[in-house]
């Protein structure tokens, strides 16, 4: 029996600093900040999240159900040491998009400190090696620089520009080779 495209919304992966889990309802207290964060809504957008309830809802309602049907999603990036909640990182289903995307947002104060790559090149293998996905995406901001070089690293390479459904802005398109 294969293990692609198996359910592993359990699954807890590490790297060397990092704790990467599925997020949970657990959670909304975690996505309720950082949605709110004013470079989230600059960069990613407004998720219109205005309560810790309005986050749980999204968990629910975004997050769980892609892990039941995809095996993979959005996950949590927890330090080690101090098992502090930093940011996110996940390969979505995106409307507007034919290939599964890899994204990644981190609270500010954890930024510059390599979290971000280590996070989404772990989570980048898993949906290549565990999932047998065979191209990801990422989409980016034209203004975030940081972000368009994480994705480079990564080993995307960028295409053209896209808008997605529901919305005016022209976005950055990447795609594994």
């Amino acid at each position: 029996m294969s293990l692609k495209n198996q359910p592993n919304e359990n699954n807890v992966y590490e790297t060397e600093r990092l704790i990467i889990r599925p997020m949970s309802v657990d959670d909304r207290d975690f996505i309720f900040e950082l949605y709110n964060r004013p470079k989230f809504i600059k960069y990613i957008g407004d998720r219109h999240i205005k309560t810790v309830d309005d986050a749980e809802d999204y968990i629910k309602n975004r997050f769980l159900p892609q892990f039941e049907k995809l095996g993979f999603g959005n996950y949590l990036i927890v330090t080690k040491d101090k098992k502090e909640k930093i940011g996110g990182v996940g390969i979505f289903e995106r409307e507007g998009l034919d290939v599964v995307d890899i994204g990644f947002s981190l609270l500010e104060e954890f930024e510059g400190k390599g979290y971000a790559y280590e996070a989404a090149e772990k989570v980048k293998s898993i949906g290549m090696d565990e999932f047998g996905l065979k191209k990801l995406s990422a989409i980016t901001s034209k203004d975030n620089f940081s972000s368009q070089k994480l994705i480079e690293r990564l080993g995307l390479e960028f295409k053209n520009y896209v808008t997605l459904p529901n919305d005016d802005e022209e976005l950055m398109y990447f795609e594994t080779e």
